[in-house]
């Protein structure tokens, strides 16, 4: 299987299943000394693990749109730190899976399930692995998280950050933004009234068997770097798109106004640019770009937004057909997510990160 590699000088190879052994990453390209831990990494698994808002010990029954698999998500760092720095040799991390329950999904070893990639993926490779979607699964994403926190550790030695919360799900969209609340509630939500909504609509989806999608809206700022990107295919929009895309749930994403600037004039949607009296950068009277000119960055917050598919593993009864290509029935049962939102919103951060990190590398050879 191709295409587990992800990056060009700060680059990433994941490895793994959701009911294997274990799941894992490599990092080639990481700069040596970025103060590094075991903890660091952990913090950021424990974000995207279930739970009560992610936090270690957490209880996935005080967040209802999660499931209720249980796993420590323990990392284990093999190479490439030494006295808590990068040493700038590969890194390798583990996590082992602790927790499977491979026999909910016998009733569907022959069956292929609606919304999932059972189906493509049999007639690509003429076998899949059925207990939870093997590397189609959200399982998968425990590397990336990973390798996007040793990113983070990186962008925070040049003062850049990445901000991922949800904006809107199962049909509920944040009327206020206040940062705090975002790590507060369990849908990861920017607004505390909307929060409590979405998870009573969660509650109902569960009841009914069904499940719900959202948006997800990521921020970057501080001290970024005009001119982040390549000019023609590596574009950093396109190369941010790749990534966020890749994330199995994801099925679109717009920058700055997105769609709505299809809507506008030109007077409206360009971004007047005012001088900076103490000199530097210049300011951008608005960020209808979302931070982003000729697919290069400006220096301006980047902004952009993700929208997230409803989980597909629900227990109504869907129609199908099996190996055989006869017609029939299924109903998904097994441990869940109602709505992803909460779980994607650190994978959507670490992708951001290791663009951003690989830009940052590249963008180093783009002058004498």
């Amino acid at each position: 299987m191709g295409g587990n590699t992800f990056g060009t000088l700060f680059r990433i190879t994941t490895f793994g299943e959701s009911h294997g052994r274990a799941l894992g990453v490599t990092i080639d390209g990481c700069p040596a000394g970025i103060p590094l831990s075991e903890f660091t990494v952990q913090r950021e698994l424990d974000r995207r693990r279930p739970g009560a808002h992610g936090a270690r010990g957490g209880d996935a029954k005080l967040n209802p749109a999660v499931t209720a698999r249980k796993e420590a998500d323990e990392v284990e760092i093999l190479s490439g730190i030494f006295e808590g720095k990068t040493t700038g040799t590969s890194i390798a991390m583990i996590v082992r899976n602790t927790n499977q329950q491979s026999a909910d999904y016998g009733d569907i070893a022959r069956k292929f399930r609606p919304g999932h990639a059972d189906y493509p993926f049999f007639e690509k490779y003429g076998i899949r692995d059925y207990r939870g979607g093997g590397r189609s699964s959200g399982r998968e994403t425990i590397g990336r998280v990973a390798a996007g926190a040793v990113a983070k550790a990186f962008l925070e030695t040049l003062g850049i950050r990445a901000l991922a919360w949800t904006s809107e799900a199962v049909g509920i969209a944040c009327g206020t933004f206040d940062e705090a609340e975002i790590e507060r509630n369990p849908m990861r939500a920017c607004d505390a009234e909307a929060a409590q909504a979405m998870q009573k609509r969660v509650i109902e989806l569960k009841a009914a068997g069904d499940s719900g999608g959202g948006i997800i809206s990521c921020r970057v700022s501080g001290n970024i770097p005009a001119g982040l990107g390549e000019p023609v295919f590596d574009k950093l929009d396109a190369e941010l798109a790749y990534a966020v895309l890749s994330v199995g749930a994801i099925k679109g994403i717009e920058f700055g106004a997105g769609f709505q600037a299809a809507r506008l004039t030109g007077s409206e949607n360009n971004d007047p640019m005012r001088a900076n009296p103490a000199g530097g950068k210049p300011s951008f009277l608005s960020n209808n770009a979302g931070g982003i000119l000729g697919g290069l960055s400006t220096g301006a917050e980047i902004l952009f937004r993700a929208a997230v598919k409803p989980v597909s593993s629900i227990s109504r009864e869907q129609l199908t057909v099996d190996l055989e290509g006869r017609d029939c029935g299924i109903s998904v049962h097994g441990r869940h997510d109602v709505c992803l939102c909460p779980r994607i919103v650190p994978v959507v951060e670490a992708m951001t990160n290791l663009v951003l990190a690989d830009m940052i590398l590249r963008n180093r050879a783009s002058r004498a």
